[in-house]
């Protein structure tokens, strides 16, 4: 299945949604919209396309209604969702979904890319779990690319789950919290070798959790 999404936010009208396939979104209040699934996704093979705008002076926070669930298809275990986040001048964006499970043996692979205006503000939070109760689950990679107009502000990889080294502790890990923050000037703050927020050298912020299970 191929899904897409887009959502634009502007100062003129309530957010605009259009959506084909298994995901789709809800207006929820003036500046906000829900995302829901509205068919089993993302099996193997299944590709999505999510695309969120905010045009300059405008606001959006975005949450879904429930867990994203990844599970393999009768050819491949492989599925692929590309998330695109554009924030003009002036503009917030609040981006905190509920987590993604990986199960079933499962892999997924997101890119997830973000333009920033200098002056705009995101906070943009993922988790992700691998595998449900008693489950060595599957496998997961995320890349993260953000810009701040044409200055790089991140480059970011991290993977998830089974093949990963297992005398890493990084990569052995099952779950991981992310949250990229924009702009933030607090100092760097580490807990162990598994949490930690690091200050960005073109601002911002980006606080990453590791472990074998997500925080209640």
């Amino acid at each position: 299945m191929r899904t897409e999404l887009r959502i634009v936010a502007t100062t003129a009208a309530l957010p605009e949604i259009h959506a084909c396939g298994g995901l789709s979104a809800r207006r929820t209040g003036p500046h906000a919209v829900h995302l829901i699934g509205t068919a089993a996704t993302p099996l193997g093979g299944d590709e999505f396309d999510v695309v969120v705008r905010v045009e300059p002076g405008a606001e959006l926070v975005v949450r879904s209604v429930a867990a994203t669930l990844a599970l393999p298809g009768t050819a491949t275990s492989l599925s692929f969702g590309r998330w695109h986040f554009e924030v003009g001048s002036g503009g917030v964006l609040d981006f905190d979904p509920e987590p993604m499970i990986v199960a079933g043996g499962a892999c997924h692979h997101t890119v997830t890319t973000i333009r920033l205006a200098s002056d705009a503000r995101l906070r943009l939070r993922e988790r992700v779990q691998i595998g449900r109760a008693d489950e060595d689950g599957g496998r997961w990679r995320g890349d993260l690319i953000a810009d701040v107009g044409d200055t790089p502000l991140l480059r970011h990889r991290l993977e998830l789950g089974a093949d990963t080294a297992a005398d890493d502790a990084l990569a052995a890990a099952r779950a991981l919290e992310s949250e990229l923050v924009y702009p933030d000037e607090r100092p760097v703050a580490a807990t162990g070798l598994t949490q930690a927020r690091l200050p960005l050298a073109a601002g911002g912020s980006l606080f990453t959790r590791t472990g074998s299970l997500l925080a209640a």
